[in-house]
This record gives structure tokens, C-alpha cells and sequence, in this order.
């Protein structure tokens, strides 16, 4: 479906036209008409999938056509993470060019003066709020910020904040929420907190499934059976004999990138770290230049594996396997992105891999083994391969939910227009 189809205005359409958006992908198709028909939605979609234009794009259609308040916050949209909060906000700002809109995007990690603009735009309205629970919860207990005018709620990439521990806090805030006001709910899984979740937020939704994708076929994928100490090394040799374009490294700790780091620094290499640690301002510059070419090797916690958008990345090192099989194809989904090719590789140690299996069947294919170097193999005992556990289906005890059933004036100068 063309997005000249939908019901959109003008300003919209001329704005997608600019970005060269013409094709609805299956979530924006099966999303939009719900949502224009202001009904609660319950969406399964991944990043990736253009889920963030399927809400934001209705939403602003829904603003054009009137009605709402000038001096609150009509929309409010709730992300895990800083790094999203900047993409939903970049995305707003191409997709909002020609229409009267006012947003923010509010999120940790700035100093004081961002903190005051962020509470001069509770204060004098913004049409749109793009915020993390926790700076959003700040706003609310130490300044008393208004929610009270909201229209639409959107929470985003559910099952990660639930996972970072965020479900009381969006409790909190939700009971600062007018009771009628339309809810959009997005989540690549469903584990209980996250149906649990849906059920005291939603009314009655629309359900939209998207089916998880598998990773792209021009990602060559290939796994090092090896033993934990094997992994530094096995790193070092890699980059030290050959070279890589645009590469990330996944690691599970922030303690292990500043390893990593570290290492890779003493050979020279074009090399930075992304995590926890770092001020907004710092991780802000890290990814600016990464994106500008001015490093070639990104060193992260996950905190980027959802949210990053630079199509030019020829490698993705899973240093430690994923918790989740659905994050290992976010991580090797940041390469062979529009139509390149890509290699993803995997160290898998003995106590990884009995979450590997479960990776390779939600895959549905065995991916390539490969020889370690030499002068890796002989630092510790070979780890032998195995056939892969059968998948063993589990006992449910619990209930299963079923679920279907504008002129503005006096802006904060530093909302965006």
C-alpha cells in the first residue's frame, strides 16, 4: 500500500514525499487505519519493522485535524532509552517539517538548563513528549508536571522497558493519565509482565502481529566455539590480521567494553565505547562519530542494539550470545541493512549454549562453525560441538489474557517547530 492511500493530509504526504517514503511496510499498513480510527492497539513489532512512523504518523494526522489543548501536552510518548528518544525525535522532526506541531524529547543525562527547558514545555505546553520513565518521573514528583490534557499514549519497545525494571514507574505515571485517551502499545515479545502490563492499560484494542523476521540474507553468519578466556584474544586476532570496515562488538557488561576497549586500543585501532557510563553529551559525540566515519570500531553494551540507524556496517561480534534469541537479530540486523552485505559473528563458550540452541531454532538453521586462529586454540582446552537440544514444549499453569476484545503561540523556545 502507497502512503497516498492512507488518510493523510497534505503536509504529511509532502513531508514523506521529501523522505523518500512511499511504500507502507506491513505494520505501518495494518497500524494506521487502526489508530486513525482511535481505537487502543496492542501491535507485535520489532525494530525495524517502521513500527515508529506507524504510530507517529496517525498521531500527527490526529493532531492536524483539531480539537485538542494549546496549553498542555496532548501526546505522550513513553521509550526505554535515551538513544530512542533521540531516534523517535530525529524521525518527528522529517515527518512533522510542514505541520504546526510542538515537541521535546525528555530524557537523563543533561545538566541543569536542559532540565529547565524540558519543565518550561510541561509548563506552557507541547503538543508531542518523547520521554524515559525515569526523567519523566522527576518531572512529576519534583515539579509537578501537567498530564493531565493527554490524549494519546504510546508505549514503545514495552518488553525493553519492562526488562530494564521500569513496569512500576510507568504505573506511576500512567495514574497522572486522563482515564479516556486512546493507548498504543508496542512490543517485539510477550512475556507475562508485558501481557500483564497490557490488560491494566489498554481498553478493548485492535490487535496488529508482525511476524519477527529472521536476519537478512546478506548477513554471512558464522559462530567460534571457544572457552572464556579465549575471547579477548580471539578478538585481537582478528583485528590484528586483518582488516574490517564499520564494525560493532556486543558485549552483556559495561565492565567487558571498557576491556574490550581498552585492548583494542593498544593496537592502534579506530576505537570507541559506548555504555552506561558515558554523559549524554559523550555518548552523543561517541555515535556522531561513528556515523561520520570517524571511527571504524564500536565497542557497546545493548544499549544501542535497538535504536542505532547507520546503514554502512560491515561487521557485528556477539562477544558474549544474547539473553534473548530476538536480540541476536537486532544485533546482527545492524549490518547488510538496505541491500549490502554484512558478517555477523558469534563467540558461544559451554555455559552459552544452551541459549544459542534456543537462537538457532527461532532461526530456523544451523549457522556455520568456524576454526579458531591457531595461536587462539592453543590457549585453552577445544570445546567440541553438539547437536543441538530439541525444542521441548513447556507446561502453562497460568490464565492466558486475551487482549481483542492547530496555531501555536508562546512556545518554549526550545521545543521544536
Amino acid at each position: 500500500m502507497k502512503f497516498e492511500e492512507l488518510d493523510l493530509n497534505d503536509d504529511l504526504l509532502d513531508a514523506l514525499y521529501d523522505m523518500r517514503f512511499e511504500t507502507c511496510t506491513p505494520v505501518q499498513e495494518l497500524a494506521i487505519p487502526k489508530i486513525l480510527a482511535k481505537r487502543d492497539l496492542l501491535a507485535s513489532a520489532q525494530t525495524g519493522t517502521g513500527k515508529t512512523a506507524a504510530y507517529l504518523l496517525p498521531i500527527l494526522e490526529l493532531l492536524a485535524r483539531g480539537g485538542h489543548h494549546e496549553d498542555k501536552v496532548n501526546v505522550l510518548i513513553l521509550v526505554p532509552t535515551r538513544e530512542l528518544a533521540q531516534q523517535v525525535d530525529q524521525l518527528l522532526e522529517g515527518f512533522a517539517y510542514y505541520s504546526d506541531v510542538s515537541w521535546i524529547a525528555v530524557s537523563g543525562g543533561n545538566d541543569g538548563v536542559a532540565f529547565g527547558q524540558q519543565q518550561r514545555a510541561f509548563e506552557k505546553g507541547s503538543d508531542i513528549v518523547i520521554a524515559t520513565p525515569g526523567r519523566l518521573l522527576s518531572h512529576l514528583r519534583f515539579c509537578d508536571a501537567d498530564l493531565s490534557g493527554i490524549h494519546y499514549l504510546v508505549l514503545d519497545e514495552a518488553d525493553r522497558m519492562l526488562d530494564i525494571g521500569f513496569y512500576d514507574d510507568i504505573m506511576e505515571i500512567i495514574s497522572h493519565l486522563p482515564k479516556e485517551r486512546q493507548t498504543m502499545m508496542f512490543s517485539a515479545t510477550f512475556p507475562p509482565d508485558v501481557e500483564k502490563l497490557a490488560h491494566n492499560v489498554l481498553n478493548n484494542p485492535e490487535e496488529v502481529k508482525i511476524a519477527v523476521s529472521k536476519p537478512a540474507d546478506g548477513i554471512t553468519q558464522g559462530v567460534y566455539l571457544l572457552q572464556e578466556t579465549q575471547k579477548v584474544p580471539l578478538i585481537l586476532s582478528l583485528f590484528g590480521d586483518q582488516s574490517y570496515g564499520k564494525t560493532i562488538i556486543f558485549s552483556s557488561s559495561k565492565d567487558k567494553v571498557k576491556e574490550l576497549y581498552r585492548e583494542l586500543k593498544r593496537l592502534k585501532l579506530s576505537v570507541a565505547q559506548m555504555h552506561s557510563d558515558l554523559a549524554q553529551t559523550e555518548r552523543s559525540q561517541v555515535m556522531l562519530d561513528f556515523k561520520n566515519n570517524k571511527i571504524q570500531i564500536l565497542v557497546a553494551t545493548d544499549v544501542v542494539a535497538r535504536g542505532i540507524d547507520i546503514d554502512d556496517i560491515e561487521l557485528v561480534v556477539n562477544f558474549d550470545v544474547p539473553m534473548q534469541a530476538e536480540d541476536y537479530v537486532h544485533r546482527i540486523g545492524r549490518t547488510a541493512r538496505a541491500g549490502a552485505k554484512g558478517v555477523g559473528f558469534t563467540f558461544v563458550t559451554p555455559k552459552d549454549r544452551f541459549r544459542f540452541d534456543k537462537i538457532e531454532r527461532f532461526i530456523e538453521k544451523q549457522i556455520p562453525r568456524y576454526q579458531l586462529p591457531e595461536k587462539v586454540a592453543k590457549i585453552a582446552p577445544k570445546v567440541e560441538d553438539r547437536p543441538a537440544q530439541k525444542n521441548k514444549k513447556k507446561k502453562y499453569f497460568g490464565k492466558r489474557r486475551n487482549f481483542s476484545g492547530k496555531s501555536k503561540r508562546n512556545r518554549p523556545s526550545t521545543m521544536h517547530k
